[in-house]
């Protein structure tokens, strides 16, 4: 069973593994509409965090678990979950739903790198925290420390690595001489193998952490570097001042309390300018996996067309939705205050009544200012999209009948509602996140 199978590291075990032949059981509170293919009937997609020991030994008992994996985690507090919550009290709550179990089940953890003195972040603390439950407990476990991931598919910090290879700008100095510990995740997938034949053939005694990640470290920069070269990105111009990452940083905090998730923010850019470090060789030693180098796993990954779509899109998306839901809140509100009576005199010059031109010119600017909110929520997101779009398509329309002189305006206001309701579509279409 893997916990967390819509994740980048989940799906990929958990459809590794049932491609080596294992019965898989894929577990996530949601899975995409690809994701739900390819684990098929015997996923699990429901909320899990938070079920009681007994809840959780009934859904292991139920699916006969032999090892589970645990890929849940949340990268700082925010709607998706609490740190501690997510990380140290759910882990011990599986630790004692297989204490339930009448027989072992092998526990393999998915964890982070780094020595505990450095550990600056709620993020790094509680991932600590779970890892010595994980030790004081009696049940066989693995505990795998990834580096940073490459794989296929993008999301948060491997996302933001590809944007930043397409942009001509180069980190600060402090963050691109980061020393950054890469781990393939075909090279966590493979650990998973070892251990789970392993398993299979009765090895019962597993009491082990490993560092999974490439032999030598590499610079931020080279990391970028790589991308930059696998995906044609031009070469950097000019160096992002650092006031700039912090203030991205706050505003991708902000962002992640409207429930997105912004691959820049404090945790992330604290972890980054801390580097990912770990000694590999004991994993090395133990599983006999030659891990791949930074360069294999950039070749390996796809660069066609597509890829460079996102890669450049990526960032950009973030802005689209900022300033549409920018638009739509500030344009009601204008029209709503300062802009009140000229916007009603509007439609009194075309014989409306006084009262019922305020009336729609009310209605109109609520309207606008909660298309605002909704597009700026990401669990209001296409709602809010898709009824801007109507509402500025209702706007045109009315325009025709009501004064449509207003086309010929000399700054073009209704003309550049066309454009707005395309942006609006763009939004639509980059709107998935998984």
């Amino acid at each position: 069973m893997v916990l967390g199978a819509s994740g980048l590291i989940g799906e990929a075990l958990a459809g590794g593994l049932m491609g080596e032949g294992f019965k898989v059981t894929a577990v996530a509170r949601g899975f995409t509409p690809s994701q739900r293919d390819l684990f098929g009937a015997e996923r699990i997609e429901r909320s899990f965090v938070g079920l009681s020991p007994a809840a959780l030994a009934q859904m292991l008992s139920e699916r006969e678990v032999q090892i589970l994996i645990n890929c849940v985690g949340v990268l700082q507090d925010g709607p998706g979950g609490e740190t501690d919550t997510v990380h140290r009290a759910f882990t011990e709550d599986l630790l004692s739903a297989l204490s339930l179990l009448n027989r072992p089940v092998l526990f393999i953890q998915i964890s982070i790198p780094g020595a505990s003195p450095s550990d600056q972040t709620a993020f790094a603390r509680t991932k600590r925290a779970a890892e010595q439950a994980i030790s004081r407990a009696g049940t066989p476990f693995v505990i795998l420390r990834p580096g940073l991931v490459i794989a296929p598919c993008a999301f948060g910090g491997s996302a933001l690595i590809r944007a930043l290879s397409v942009l001509p700008f180069a980190l600060p100095a402090r963050e691109a001489a980061a020393s950054i510990a890469i781990t393939a995740v075909e090279d966590i997938l493979r650990t998973a193998v070892f251990v789970a034949r392993k398993w299979a053939d009765g090895e019962r005694q597993w009491r082990v952490t490993w560092d999974v990640m490439a032999r030598q470290p590499v610079l931020m920069a080279e990391l970028i570097a790589a991308f930059r070269r696998r995906l044609g990105g031009p070469s950097p111009q000019l160096t992002l001042p650092p006031f700039l990452l912090s203030a991205g940083a706050r505003a991708g905090d902000l962002a992640a309390w409207a429930g997105w998730r912004p691959p820049i923010r404090s945790t992330a850019l604290i972890e980054m300018r801390r580097g990912v470090m770990g000694d590999p060789q004991p994993w090395i030693t133990a599983t006999g996996i030659a891990p791949r180098s930074l360069e294999a796993a950039v070749l390996g990954l796809p660069a066609s067309v597509q890829e460079k779509w996102f890669a450049r899109l990526y960032l950009l998306k973030a802005l689209i939705i900022a300033s549409l839901a920018v638009f739509f809140a500030a344009s009601g509100l204008i029209a709503l205050t300062v802009s009140f009576d000229a916007a009603a005199a509007i439609l009194v010059l075309h014989g409306w009544p006084a009262s019922l031109a305020n009336a729609v010119t009310v209605i109109t600017s609520v309207a606008d200012i909660c298309v605002g909110i909704a597009i700026a929520l990401r669990r209001s997101c296409r709602l809010g999209l898709i009824a801007g779009i109507a509402l500025s398509s209702l706007y045109l329309a009315s325009a025709i009948l009501v004064a449509p002189e207003l086309w010929l305006e000399p700054l073009g206001a209704l003309v550049k509602t066309l454009p707005a309701i395309v942006l609006m579509l763009v939004a639509l279409a980059v709107l998935d996140e998984r």
